[in-house]
Order: structure tokens, then C-alpha cells, then sequence
């Protein structure tokens, strides 16, 4: 029995609230929280499809691919409640978002909830009122085209990561991994430290001067001509530092005593050129996914996932239009708007006569059909949100609102003048300068775009206003400076960049960007520095074997390639399961995964992890970390010394030179700093890799001289015992005694191994120290060093201590008053750091705490770590709530595998029959035209018509939790 509501699902429990509100009592509105279901971990794959096609994978290969569905564990009361929910509707409305992704999650809706009622696909790009109620009357089908995509880019990365990390396990380390994009992103990183690594620098020297013009401010001019031969400059000089043009270079030599010719008194100096052309420059495009994260990096300082998650909160809560797009374009309503805008803000004269057009940079743009720009057809000033918005929401806003309404604008304009002065000096010297007078500023009233880092411009050609000048006008040169300068290597990438090249190269999806960068990061690939990005030596052996034995999947052109495919199977040209057959299996000139995998051979692991730094010097990547590896002549047996590399050396810093550096330093070695007198083993200082520490060790044994014979009870020359004379008992051999464990400790962070006495050596070793009872419980409190610091522990119950040195001097006194302190001090006091309303999903109050791992969002259910990059001031309660979302959609952690103790094998049993899992029918096409009238009916060959299309299309891909119970 149905009832008289109709019920929407929408993807973020954030967007619930808002919905519900603009479409009224006859709609509720309900969160799928992503994902319902994914593909099955092949482990978790019922027995009797563990031996078939599915099993590696939890992907049929054998039978055109299909994927083997299941509801995840956190999912399962989602599902029941969006059941319930829908046996009272009368209609169903998917309002997931419009992107493949969101085309997926509709379809996966289908599939579980199976409605017997009418659905129909709602789509919209902004949370507004206007913006819903249309998207309510301007339904459409499901696109089993983007679902298709989806699902192929899913099961490629399945079956591309399955295969190939477990070659990395083997070969290089553990928890290492291999993907699509993830690879190629890897190796760009790796690829940019390989060219800083072979990089020479070249040097070189030029002049600069300041110029006087009668009473006008001296402006810098440089050298860029000597004898009517240009003057060579970084541009000049290639990654190897030879000189690559005609250019002449300057030395030190000749530079310096030009400078001093050309300073001297009487130096005839006129201007011999004066130019002047107009200026024009125009606005950048509106926002797209892309270009969003590289402004957001620049001028905001965000990390790509940062930028992404602050986005996701202004679309849920209506300040903007969706933030997956591909797309440069603005509808109508928004260029009306950003126009009106402009010339209410900045005059009328500032917007071109006609709206400006914008086209996106990508060939296939299908994630949405419009650029981020602010929701609405009347935008909302940052000014006016400044008591709605606060930090990084506030920012991110005012940086899409000024580059949507700047793109509308007109051009600046301006005049460019340079000007050449000569100077005659044994030698005739042309020095130049540039300046830009803009007379209209244009957008730049709103907005300019920030730029990357550019190694090969010139810091002394900088733009300035220049006085007015005449050719053939005598000039004084001032302050004539030669400088020397050297050519710098390529810069590395920084998540804006990387982003940028990414999109140029084709590979990836602007929308995955901050998950690729984000992995690769936290698989230890590529770490930062300040915003640089710097590969490992892990990722050098990574991207050395898929370069070795992959070398398809990480060429750059094959994995944009891939990706036009994909966009092939999204606009239906394409049949998916044809190219997965393709991928994985070879055919059309291209060797199959399998059997690049089947035909691997013998993989040198230890060749994989070496790097000839010099002829006598190897790095290698170890279990533990990299070292150098050198010939040890005081070894007799041959083996190589080994030298740690300092974990902050970047691998563009080691260099021969710096490797001879690490291995001539003077090694510090173990230091004995005396005999423990209660046990008479050495106390010794080492210096391990995880810091300094003081250990005991058994001091060497003494030789022990054989014991003489004894002449009157043994005969001399047989060596038998003589008549009479008792035969020595033999001594049973004692019982050998598992070897206890060297008491160790780190040293404090004050101290050092080279410094550190005996005395003190003998505190840290028998931490922890007893501080004393507690005067009213009498229990024991003790003081010392842990995981997170110095701390008091008194049964249970810890306190955290100022430093470490507060270990051996703290009191009883001391102990009890900071016992007496609230846990956390005084500024935690409370246990919230922040309170919110009670929670969509939970109904149960949100709390903003401060735990052992740092801030934490919290509803008593469900704990979200707050991202470093984000403050508890800037937590709001729609940033919580998706916090909560976001964790939730991921699962519980694995438990850890736990031994399970040896079981007696069971009785045999008579063999019990299988149940096979009834096979579902309904297919994409179905999910796409479901209506009242029919709901169930199988997919057309004119929905899709693929070439040679496997007959039993969505068999176990339709599968669910339930039906293989």
C-alpha cells in the first residue's frame, strides 16, 4: 500500500534540510550518504564463487566483467530506512548528483530498493528554491551511459590495482599501491626530481643601473646588448648548462670592469629607442574543478582536498553552484547576474557590450554543464554573508564570487613603453626598461588570477613606471652593479601545478584530483615542503618497476588515452565490456594486463631498489628506510659499510658530493659510560635510527684457560683414568634460558649521546620513576616518558606533564596539585570545545572535543578527525554534519586479524546443496525508464545497441548483501 508522498534521495545529509524546506509536506527528503554498495572484497565472496571468474577480482572476467555488488555493513540501516520510506511514497525522485558518479549511486538505488512506484531522475546544479522546484518539473532518465562509464573506471582500477600492488608488496614494500592515475601523478613527481637531479647549473653575469632623466625618479635598466650582441641570460642556458643560443655570455671579469668603464665620469649616455604599444589583458575564466584547486592553492594556501571539502559545504548549504564540473560556461541567469553585478560595483563603464563565452579547455566535459560560480540569479556579496560565512567558507566564496563576476568584465588597458639606452665605454651597452601604465583597470577592479612559479623569468625585468622620455635625450647612468647569477632547475610540483599538468597531460578527472593527490601522499610517495611536492626513494623504485615491467600503464599518453575511452563509454559511443576484454586480455596491438602479468619473469628486487649515485657508492631502499652502501676496507669478510641518509635530505640534495659528505663524517661510536653494579652490564650510549638512546649490554667474556690434567689420576700416555681413581662426573649441560630483552631508553629531547653521563643514563633506564603515594588514596604515582610525551600516571588516571625534564624533578606536591587540574588544564574545562544542534543522520547532539589524536567531531556514535588543515573555529555545524557523513560512508577499520587456534577437523558431514542466488534481470536501461506502468522490463538492444553484447547483462553485478545470504 502506498501513500501520498513522494520521496527524494539525495547523496549528503547536509543538502536534506534545504531541500525538504523549498519542496514542502507532499516530499520527504532523504540522505543515501554516498555510496550504498561497491564491489565485494574478492575475500568476503560467498565460497562457491571464490574458484570462478569473480574470484580474484569480485569481477567476472570470464563473463563480460560484470561486478559483483554488496551492501556494506555501515550501509545496511541506510537501506532499511530509505525501504521504509519508500513502501509510504508514491513516487521516487533519485536527486543524486549529476555526474558519473552521482548517475551510479541513483542506479545502485534502483537495484537495492527495486520501487514498484514511478521514478524519475531530478538533477540541478544549485541548492536554491528556484533551482529545486525546477528541477521537480524538469525530470529526465537515468543515463545508463554515465553508469556504464562509472562502473568501467571502477572496475578498471580494481583490476589494475589488484594485479599490480601485489607485485609491489613483493619487490619493493609493504601497503605500497599501484593505480590509474595515482602512477602517473607518482611519476610526474618522480620524473621532475630525476631532472633537478641531473640539472647542472650554469653561471653567468649581467649589469644593471639606475638611469636619471633631469628631475624624474632614476628607473633600473639592464644590460641586454654589448656591442650589438645580446647578452646571454638564464633563458640561454639548457637543464645540462650549456649554452644553447647565440648569445654571449658575460664572466665576472668582463662584467666587473664594464661596470667600472661605464661608471666613470664623461660616459656618453643617451636614449637611442623609445617604443610604445597598447595594452590589453583579459579576464581569466570562471571557476572550473580544476582551475578552482590551482587559485585556491595560490592565493588561499588550500590543499586540493581542502579546497574540495570547503566547496562541497558552500553547494550542500546554496552558496554555490555544483563543484565537480569540467565545464567554463555560465548559464544566462548568471552572466545577467555577474553583469549587473559589475556595474553596480564598479560603473557601468567596466562591462564589455556583450557577454563574454567561455569554453572549457576539456574535449569530453561531461561532469556538469556550467563553471562554479555563486548559486542564484541575483549573487550574494561576500560583504553581505560576512556574518553567515567565517573562515575558509568565507574565503573560498569571496575567491569564486570576485573570478565569476571579473570574467564578465571588460579588459584592462593600458600602454607599454620600453626604452633603450646606450652607453659608450670602449664597448657600446644597451640597457633596457619596460613599464606598463594601466589607464582602464577593467576586471582588474575585481579580481586577477595569480601565476606559477616561472624559473626562467628575469627578477630584474620588473614592470615600472618610466618617465617621459625622447629619443636621442642625454641620461645619466647611476649605481652600475655587475651581479652574478645562476640558472635554477625546474621548480618542483606543488598541488596546483601538479593539478595543472594533470588536466594538460588528459589524465584523471579534475573531480579526482585531490583523492589522487591525497593518496599519493599518504602511501609515503610524496611528501611536502612548504607547498613543494617531494617524491621519496620509495616512489623512485615504484615508478623504476612500472616503468620496467608496466610500461604502458605509466606512459602519459596511454593513461589519457584510457580516459578518452571512458568518455567514449559515457557518451555511449563505446561498448565497456569490449574494452575491459581489450585492457585486460590484449587485442588491437595492445598486450593485455594479463599477460604482461603471466610473462613478468624474474624481477631483481635488489636492482629495483639500488641508485648509482657514484662508482663506489650505491643507495639503497632497505625495509627501514634508504642508506648508502659503500666498500668497507677495514672489513675482512667484504662487507659494505652501511650510512643512513637523514630522513630530510630531498633526493635532488644528494648528490656525489653530498654522499662523499655523509660518508667521511666522523661516526660516533657506541659509548660506554660504565658498569651497572647491580648486574655488571655496560651501560652504553648508541645513536639508532629513531633518535639517540642508552642500553645495557653484556660485557665481552673472558678467555677461559682448559684445565690441566691431573697427573695422579690420569695416565700421560693413554689418558685413561687410572685404577682406583674416581672418573669425573659428567656435568649436564644447563638448561639455556630465553634471552631477556636489553633494557633500552630514548634520550629527552635535551640531550645527546656524545654528552650524556652515566648518572643520568641510569635514571632513564629505570624510568619509571616512583614520585611518590598519594597523600588521600595512598596509591603509587609515577612519573615517565610515553608515545605523546611526559606524563604522571596514578593507577589509571594520567596527566600530562610540561616537559620532560619534569620526570626526575616533580614532587608529590607537584603531583597532587596538577592532580587536583581539571584532565585536559583549564582552557578544557569543559569537554565540548564546541556544541551543535543534534545530528540528521544520528538525532543525536554533535560535539566538537579535543582527544589523544587531536580535535575530533562527534555525535557518541561516530568520532570524524578534524583535518589539520581546518581550526575548531572554522568547524560549522554543516562541516560537522559532513564530517560525521563522510566517516560514516568509509566503515568501521578493519580488525586485526587475530591467529586463530588449531581446530580439530570436523566430522564429515553429508555434502549440503547449494543455493544459487536468484539472478536479477533488471538492467540499466530499466533503472533509466521506470514508470508506473512498467518497472521491470528488460534493456532494449535499442537503449544501447553494443557490438556483440554479452545476452545476460547485470547478473551478479545486480547482486546485494541480501541475495547471496
Amino acid at each position: 500500500m502506498t501513500g501520498t508522498k513522494k520521496l527524494v534521495i539525495v547523496e549528503s545529509p547536509t543538502k536534506m534540510k534545504s531541500i525538504a524546506g523549498y519542496l514542502g509536506d507532499g516530499y520527504e527528503v532523504l540522505s543515501s550518504v554516498g555510496h550504498i554498495r561497491d564491489l565485494a572484497e574478492p575475500k568476503n565472496l560467498p565460497a562457491d564463487l571464490k574458484k570462478g571468474g569473480l574470484g580474484k577480482f569480485a569481477v567476472d572476467v570470464d563473463n563480460g566483467f560484470e561486478p559483483y555488488y554488496v551492501v556494506s555493513d555501515s550501509k545496511k540501516k541506510t537501506v532499511a530506512e530509505l525501504k521504509r520510506a519508500l513502501k509510504d511514497a508514491d513516487e521516487l525522485l533519485l536527486a543524486t548528483d549529476e555526474d558519473r558518479e552521482g548517475e551510479a549511486i541513483a542506479w545502485h538505488l534502483l537495484q537495492v530498493l527495486k520501487p514498484k512506484v514511478p521514478v524519475r531522475r531530478m538533477v540541478f546544479h544549485e541548492i536554491t528554491k528556484d533551482a529545486i522546484l525546477a528541477a521537480t518539473d524538469n525530470t529526465r532518465e537515468l543515463d545508463v551511459a554515465l553508469v556504464d562509464a562509472q562502473e568501467t573506471r571502477r572496475i578498471l582500477d580494481r583490476i589494475y590495482g589488484y594485479e599490480i600492488s601485489p607485485v609491489l608488496w613483493r619487490k619493493v614494500g609493504p601497503a605500497l599501491s599501484a593505480g590509474r592515475v595515482q602512477s602517473a601523478a607518482t611519476r610526474l613527481v618522480v620524473d621532475r626530481e630525476r631532472e633537478r637531479l641531473a640539472f647542472t647549473a650554469a653561471s653567468y653575469w649581467d649589469l644593471t643601473a639606475h638611469v636619471a632623466a633631469d628631475e624624474a625618479t632614476p628607473f633600473e635598466a639592464r644590460l641586454v646588448r654589448l656591442d650589438g650582441e645580446r647578452v646571454a641570460t638564464g633563458r640561454d642556458y639548457d637543464d645540462t648548462g650549456a649554452l644553447k643560443s647565440k648569445a654571449v655570455p658575460l664572466d665576472e671579469a668582463t662584467a666587473t670592469s664594464l661596470a667600472a668603464a661605464l661608471s666613470a665620469p664623461g660616459t656618453p649616455v643617451r636614449v637611442s629607442k623609445v617604443e610604445s604599444k597598447p595594452y590589453s589583458r583579459r579576464p581569466a575564466a570562471p571557476f572550473t574543478t580544476s582551475t578552482l584547486q590551482q587559485e585556491a592553492a595560490r592565493k588561499l594556501r588550500f590543499s586540493a582536498r581542502q579546497t574540495m571539502s570547503v566547496a562541497q559545504s558552500l553547494y550542500e548549504n546554496g552558496y554555490i553552484t555544483y563543484m565537480r564540473t569540467d565545464s567554463a560556461s555560465l548559464s544566462s541567469q548568471a552572466i545577467n547576474a555577474a553583469r549587473a553585478q559589475a556595474t553596480s560595483l564598479y560603473g557601468a563603464e567596466t562591462i564589455p557590450d556583450k557577454p563574454r563565452q567561455y569554453a572549457g579547455k576539456s574535449k569530453n566535459a561531461q561532469e556538469a554543464h556550467e563553471a562554479i560560480r555563486p548559486s542564484g540569479d541575483t549573487f550574494r556579496t561576500p560583504s553581505s554573508l560576512a556574518s553567515t560565512l567565517h573562515g575558509n567558507d568565507f574565503k573560498l566564496y569571496d575567491l569564486i564570487w570576485k573570478r565569476t563576476v571579473a570574467s564578465q568584465m571588460a579588459d584592462a588597458k593600458g600602454q607599454t613603453a620600453t626604452v633603450t639606452i646606450e652607453a659608450t665605454a670602449d664597448k657600446v651597452a644597451e640597457f633596457t626598461a619596460s613599464g606598463t601604465v594601466i589607464t582602464f583597470r577593467g576586471f582588474l577592479n575585481a579580481y586577477e588570477e595569480g601565476q606559477d612559479e616561472d624559473r626562467n623569468a628575469d627578477a630584474s625585468a620588473k614592470e615600472a613606471k618610466l618617465p617621459p622620455l625622447t629619443e636621442g635625450q642625454q641620461v645619466a647612468l647611476r649605481d652600475v652593479e655587475a651581479k652574478g647569477h645562476e640558472t635554477s632547475p625546474p621548480p618542483r610540483y606543488t598541488e596546483a601545478s601538479l593539478v595543472k599538468q594533470l588536466e594538460e597531460l588528459g589524465i584523471g578527472r579534475p573531480s579526482t584530483y585531490a583523492q589522487t593527490i591525497a593518496t599519493i601522499m599518504d602511501r609515503g610517495y610524496v611528501t611536502q615542503r612548504g607547498q613543494a611536492l617531494i617524491p621519496s626513494w620509495i616512489a623512485f623504485s615504484v615508478v623504476r618497476l612500472l616503468e620496467q615491467h608496466f610500461g604502458d600503464l605509466v606512459q602519459y599518453d596511454f593513461t589519457a588515452a584510457m580516459e578518452e575511452d571512458l568518455d567514449r563509454i559515457a557518451n555511449g559511443s563505446q561498448d565497456r565490456t569490449a574494452w575491459l576484454q581489450n585492457f585486460y586480455y590484449g587485442g588491437d596491438d595492445h598486450t593485455g594486463l594479463r599477460q604482461v602479468i603471466d610473462n613478468l619473469g624474474e624481477i631483481d628486487a635488489r636492482d629495483i631498489n639500488s641508485l648509482r649515485i657514484d662508482d663506489d657508492i650505491t643507495l639503497r631502499i632497505g625495509k627501514y628506510g634508504p642508506y648508502l652502501e659503500v666498500p668497507d676496507a677495514d672489513n675482512a669478510e667484504g662487507t659494505p659499510r652501511r650510512v643512513n641518509i637523514p630522513e630530510e635530505l630531498a633526493p635532488d640534495e644528494l648528490t656525489p658530493a653530498k654522499a662523499r659528505e655523509l660518508i667521511d663524517a666522523p661516526v660516533i661510536g657506541d659509548r660506554v659510560l660504565g658498569v651497572n653494579p647491580e648486574n655488571g652490564k655496560q651501560i652504553v650510549a648508541k645513536d639508532g635510527r629513531f633518535g639517540p638512546y642508552v642500553t645495557e649490554v653484556d660485557p665481552e667474556p673472558a678467555e677461559v684457560a682448559a684445565p690441566e690434567a691431573d697427573a695422579t689420576t690420569v695416565d700421560p700416555a693413554t689418558g685413561e683414568v687410572l685404577e682406583g681413581a674416581k672418573k669425573p662426573a659428567k656435568k649436564k649441560a644447563p638448561a639455556k634460558k630465553a634471552a631477556e630483552k636489553p633494557r633500552t631508553a630514548s634520550l629527552f629531547k635535551s640531550m645527546s649521546p656524545d654528552t650524556i653521563d652515566f648518572d643520568t643514563a641510569m635514571q632513564l633506564l629505570n624510568l619509571p620513576r616512583v614520585v611518590g603515594n598519594d597523600p588521600e588514596s595512598g596509591e603509587e604515582i609515577t612519573a615517565q616518558n610515553g608515545r605523546y610525551g611526559p606524563y604522571l600516571k596514578k593507577g589509571a588516571d594520567t596527566r600530562s606533564l610540561t616537559s620532560e625534564d619534569e620526570i626526575f624533578t616533580i614532587d608529590i606536591p607537584g603531583a597532587v596539585e596538577l592532580y587536583a587540574q581539571p584532565k585536559y588544564g583549564a582552557k578544557r574545562a569543559s569537554s565540548a570545545l564546541k556544541e551543535f544542534e543534534a545530528d540528521p543522520e544520528s538525532g543525536k547532539p554533535i560535539k566538537v572535543k579535543d582527544g589523544r589524536f587531536g580535535p575530533y567531531v562527534t555525535d557518541g556514535v561516530t568520532n570524524a578527525t578534524i583535518p589539520k588543515a581546518e581550526s575548531v573555529e572554522e568547524i560549522t555545524f554543516d562541516r560537522a554534519v559532513q564530517l560525521l557523513a563522510d566517516k560514516r560512508a568509509k566503515g568501521p577499520a578493519a580488525p586485526r586479524a587475530k591467529k586463530a587456534p588449531a581446530k580439530k577437523a570436523p566430522a564429515k558431514k553429508a555434502p549440503v546443496k547449494k543455493t544459487v542466488a536468484a539472478k536479477t534481470t533488471t538492467a540499466k536501461a530499466t533503472a533509466a525508464k521506470t514508470t508506473a506502468a512498467k518497472t521491470t522490463a528488460a534493456k532494449t538492444t535499442a537503449a544501447k545497441a553494443p557490438a556483440k553484447k554479452p545476452a545476460a547483462r547485470k547478473t551478479a553485478a545486480t547482486k546485494t548483501a541480501a541475495d547471496t545470504k
